[in-house]
């Protein structure tokens, strides 16, 4: 029986993956138990499917998978949870942001009875002052606006038990946010503090629009205040309009004031259009979200896998997850 499995989504990672491995396999050694490191390739268009497969001829450790196009980090990282066989399974990024040494605290918490152990970001080396600020900003939001409780400062590098791992199997939404799920999930759940490297080489895949993107389906998943927000803004705005439509019409029978100019009105309009055009846009957000479980699609296709388990390989791909 294999005792860890260690998770690491790729896409486009030939400049680091060859140091990834040896940096993991040389922590995963010090353990002197069983240890798996399942691969899964999201798409890439570099020479990292290459790479990977020759580490599995190498290593009778390595696992890999192949997806069929990208499909996304939070399905990549879901994917490998599926396939994963630990009986604790580690999720860590190629780009050893997140040192692996941390590894060794996040076991030992395990053993101390822990059921997740999150690694909790002290300091973010390389990264600009907008990335931290929008960062933070972000995760201290999603905290006010959700009853789940999610840590804040944290990635998805972290340690779940084989009964957490089984729990998020069953979770098949689509736009998934897998920090958010496994906080969701509850279980007994421990922080292990470190410092987040620079990138050790590539560039990061993680570029604005793909984290506003992200934000979108953590709070989306998790939180429907946008929805009772949009509606409060609503009723606010129609409210004052109605004083207004009350003041006009008091200017009109009792004063001689007269109201002058076309740009006011328009003006006026044009706020209350980009108001409800903002409405219109959170209530599209939930809808999409809706239509994407709705089509019942797989999650992912796995085109090839090296070192798994047949019997693995097919419950994943017909989908009963």
């Amino acid at each position: 029986m294999i005792k860890y499995s260690v998770v690491v989504p790729l896409f486009n990672e030939e400049e680091v993956l060859e140091e990834t491995y040896k940096r993991l396999t040389a922590v995963m050694r010090q353990t002197n138990e069983s240890y798996e490191l399942v691969f899964v390739n999201d798409g890439s268009r570099d020479r990292t499917a290459e790479i990977a497969s020759g580490l599995c001829q190498r290593d009778r450790c390595v696992k890999f998978i192949q997806f069929s196009r990208n499909f996304g980090h939070q399905i990549a990282i879901s994917a490998g949870m599926d396939y994963a066989a630990g009986q604790a399974i580690i999720v860590i990024d190629a780009d050893l942001q997140d040192p692996p040494e941390v590894i060794l605290e996040m076991i030992q918490e395990w053993k101390n009875g822990y059921d997740v152990v999150y690694g909790k970001r002290l300091v973010r080396k390389g990264e600009t002052f907008f990335k931290k600020a929008t960062a933070s900003m972000f995760y201290r939001l999603l905290r006010k606006m959700t009853s789940v409780e999610i840590p804040v400062d944290t990635g998805d590098f972290r340690l779940i038990d084989r009964k957490v791992c089984d729990v998020l199997k069953g979770l098949t939404e689509k736009n998934r946010f897998v920090r958010g799920l496994v906080s969701w999930a509850g279980f007994r759940q421990k922080s292990v503090e470190y410092v987040r490297e620079e990138r050790w080489a590539g560039e990061t895949k993680y570029p604005l629009r793909k984290m506003i993107r992200f934000a979108l389906d953590g709070i989306t998943s998790f939180s429907h205040k946008p929805l009772k927000v949009a509606s409060y803004l609503g009723l606010s705005l129609s409210f004052f309009s109605f004083i207004y439509l009350l003041i006009v019409l008091y200017q009109k029978v009792f004063t001689s004031t007269t109201i002058t100019g076309w740009s006011s009105i328009l003006a006026v309009n044009l706020f209350f259009n980009g108001i409800i055009l903002v409405i219109l846009g959170v209530m599209g957000e939930y809808i999409g979200r809706v239509y994407d479980e709705a089509k019942g699609r797989p999650l992912y296709i796995v085109s090839e896998t090296i070192g798994i388990k047949r019997q693995e390989r097919v419950e994943v791909l017909i989908g009963t997850r």
